[in-house]
């Protein structure tokens, strides 16, 4: 795989902490809007713009993309962000209790990204992929890196070894706990060459970003009569971890109804489709099995007799919504039906709990979480997964390092 270095724009280190933000697309609209209350400087004021527009503004409408524009125009006339004087490529370390991952941040291209030697396990929703196609292009900058991750390599473990010993550029915890720490790399050529090795991307975060990336790219093609391929905007910025290191939570589901039925004839049929017990911890014991939330009662439910060779057909995820979500709840599509919603597993089950005790669901479901292993070989076998299967965490801040072309 090839990698590339980047001169881009970095904040000031006594900024930092206000700059870096999570990604657009965990937070929601109420989240936003406390996140960039008293914080001018937040990348939310630019990935998620609308923010800053009057209530009930549409989040595509065309002064969003200006008002990001112009937001992001400020922090480098004020000099919040400056530009390196130099190409490097960055060490991006994040420690969440017990959990360090350790990712290279670098530019990837949009050759591989089309060829496939950066693997997709999920499909884009047009709606969001032309929302972060427009901001990229308007911006012309890739503002939050995307989270790849590849088959462990000794040869790039020992180069990363060797720089966490360095003083680092940025160290930092932010309220979540999370610290966050960055090493910049001005002698890149030997890790770059290192990747070559490599033989494949998988996307483990950033789907949308990828894809709107890869477009704005054809856009700048289009209009360049004189294109030759190694243009700042053939690339786009990425964060690579090893596979050993990358942790992944479940993503959980809750239903708002039980489709016309009422509480005791939903279990009547349930117990119907699978195997059923009643009083049991929140998180299911294996793969195989999912926990349920009911009318303050926690279910088992145990799906080990629908077995597949099919590495899709066989998750956990899926079964459910082929034997359940579908056939009983009545949810056909998950990406469109707005009766399901997701919950992150760093939220836990108490979240589910809440949501429906409070009557903002019905009925909520516990999953195991997929391994890196379930993802690669599914990438690999060029199938996709069910929406929202996946929650990786920690989640990469934007800003750190931004790519501009």
């Amino acid at each position: 795989m090839q990698i590339g270095a980047f001169q881009g724009l970095c904040p000031t280190i006594n900024v930092v902490e206000k700059i870096a933000s999570l990604p657009y697309d965990v937070v929601t609209s109420d989240e936003v809007t406390s996140l960039i209350k008293d914080n001018p400087l937040s990348m939310l004021n630019i990935v998620r713009a609308e923010a800053n527009l009057p209530k009930g503004t549409n989040p595509y409408a065309d002064e969003v993309y200006s008002k990001a524009f112009e937001n992001f125009q400020e922090l480098k006339s004020k000099g919040h962000l400056l530009r390196e004087t130099e190409s490097c490529i960055y060490l991006y370390q994040q420690e969440m209790g017990n959990h360090i991952q350790r990712g290279i941040a670098a530019l990837c291209h949009v050759d591989d990204y089309e060829k496939n030697l950066i693997k997709k396990h999920e499909e884009t929703q047009p709606l969001k992929e032309n929302d972060r196609t427009r901001l990229t292009h308007t911006l012309r900058a890739n503002p939050g890196p995307v989270f790849l991750t590849y088959r462990d390599s000794d040869e790039i473990n020992r180069y990363v070894e060797k720089i966490i010993s360095d003083s680092p550029l940025f160290d930092f915890k932010t309220e979540d706990n999370i610290q966050h720490t960055v090493w910049r790399i001005s002698k890149y050529e030997a890790i770059c060459n290192a990747f070559k090795s490599v033989p494949h991307f998988y996307i483990a975060d950033g789907h949308h970003r990828s894809a709107s990336a890869t477009r704005a790219c054809q856009l700048q093609r289009s209009a360049n009569p004189n294109h030759q391929g190694d243009e700042d905007y053939n690339w786009f910025l990425c964060v690579l971890y090893p596979a050993s290191q990358v942790n992944i939570l479940p993503y959980n589901r809750i239903i708002s109804d039980l489709n016309g039925l009422s509480h005791s004839l939903f279990l009547e049929n349930l117990m119907e489709i699978c195997p059923l017990t009643k009083n049991v911890k929140s998180i299911p014991s294996g793969p195989g099995n999912v926990c349920m939330y009911l009318n303050e009662m926690w279910y088992g439910l145990s799906l080990n007799s629908y077995p597949s060779d099919d590495p899709v057909d066989s998750l956990d995820v899926s079964v459910l919504q082929k034997c359940i979500l579908k056939p009983l709840l009545g949810i056909e599509d998950p990406r469109m039906d707005p009766r399901i919603d997701f919950v992150g597993g760093v939220h836990g089950t108490t979240e589910l709990e809440k949501r429906v005790d409070s009557g903002d669901a019905t009925v909520a479901f516990s999953l195991n979480p997929l391994t890196i292993e379930q993802l690669m070989t599914i990438a690999d076998k060029e199938k996709l997964m069910p929406p929202k299967s996946t929650w990786f965490e920690p989640k990469l801040r934007s800003g750190l390092f931004i790519h501009t072309f």
